[in-house]
């Protein structure tokens, strides 16, 4: 009888360590849609970066197949497809997403708001990460910081805009909370997918546009129709997106959890740097290449009436939902903590030796 117990007992050891074994060596196909056309330069780098790092880093345990805007057919659609469970992750920005969960737009980027290293500092070390959960969480989601762009330029405009009267009826495409707020000063706003934009530039669909800023812009070519570029007050630290099925994640096993983690955040910061770098390169050819194009600042009495009309929304928001008031709350008062800092040593470095 001791005998017996003893080799059934080393049997279901051993069984144990095989099952240990081979769930180790198993691996995992993440289907992941993006917003972004095929080949898009940095956008559309950056998943298949988070992917090379997750596969590297697991041995192959992870395998991820990545599908553009022209096979799925919904670059406006991957919260509903990751979340109806049709994709297992999404790469995309949260303020596309504004009518059917509201207060996600926030997470991308709000008007007069964080630039991007001041944002990431409020995921990671204040209360983004914690909110955001909140916001997603209920449909089944997670969603993680997919990417910076970096301070985004104001657009792409036919006209010159001299006053707040210039943007009365003025067709533009600008997304999120800006869009909100362009249309509350007057302009008549829509939002296009990436791909339709240069058209619908060219023939007149719309007067003006924002995309994103000399790195992604130059390749479009707005630049060929529209000769007015604006510097940005709209989309200081504009934030994309990685979504993943909340039922994905939780079949994964810790260790791949964490080294997902770790892809999605390093290829996040990746992003950033690489559009600093991108934008720099583009902007010196695009004035040499077109000296036509004119740079831009919005007059005094624009941004003052955006600002305006930004701060009116907000609080409209944050009075009718109390998620929307905490995420709003929290974003302020990290702001107003954080841009000290950054104003003694970015804006004061940059002020003091500009020369002017």
């Amino acid at each position: 009888m001791t005998i017996h117990k003893t080799f059934m007992t080393a049997l279901a050891l051993a069984l144990s360590f095989a099952s240990t074994s081979l769930a180790a060596q198993e691996t995992y196909t993440i289907r992941l849609a993006e917003t972004w056309g095929p080949n898009s330069p940095i956008l559309g780098e950056t998943p298949r970066n988070m992917a090379a790092m997750a596969e590297k880093m697991s041995g192959g345990r992870l395998q991820f197949r990545i599908d553009s805007s022209n096979k799925h057919k919904a670059p406006f659609g991957i919260f509903d497809m990751v979340k109806a469970g049709q994709y297992d992750m999404g790469h995309t920005a949260s303020y596309y997403y504004k009518g059917s969960i509201p207060n996600a737009m926030y997470f991308t980027t709000v008007p007069f708001g964080m630039l991007a290293q001041e944002q990431y500092a409020w995921f990671y070390y204040g209360d983004g990460m914690e909110l955001m959960e909140k916001v997603y969480r209920p449909h089944g989601l997670l969603s993680f910081p997919g990417g910076n762009t970096g301070n985004q330029m104001g657009g792409w405009f036919r006209e010159e805009i001299e006053s707040v009267e210039d943007l009365q009826g003025l067709k533009m495409r600008t997304p999120g909370f800006a869009g909100e707020v362009m249309s509350e000063v007057g302009v008549a706003v829509t939002n296009i997918p990436p791909g339709e934009l240069y058209s619908a530039l060219e023939r007149g669909t719309i007067d003006a546009l924002e995309w994103v800023g000399p790195a992604l812009d130059f390749q479009m070519g707005f630049h060929q129709i529209a000769k007015y570029y604006y510097s940005g007050w709209q989309e200081p630290g504009a934030e994309v997106q990685f979504l993943i099925n909340k039922e994905t994640w939780d079949k994964l096993p810790e260790e791949l959890q964490e080294i997902l983690r770790v892809s999605m955040r390093t290829a996040a910061y990746d992003m950033y740097i690489q559009s600093t770098h991108a934008s720099g390169v583009a902007w010196d050819r695009m004035k040499e290449d077109y000296p036509d194009v004119t740079h831009k600042t919005f007059p005094p009495e624009v941004i003052d009436a955006l600002r305006e009309a930004t701060e009116k929304l907000l609080a409209e928001e944050a009075k009718k939902d109390e998620l929307a008031r905490e995420i709003i709350t929290s974003q302020q008062e990290y702001l107003e903590q954080v841009r000290q800092w950054t104003n003694i040593s970015d804006k004061a470095y940059l002020n003091s030796v500009s020369g002017e």
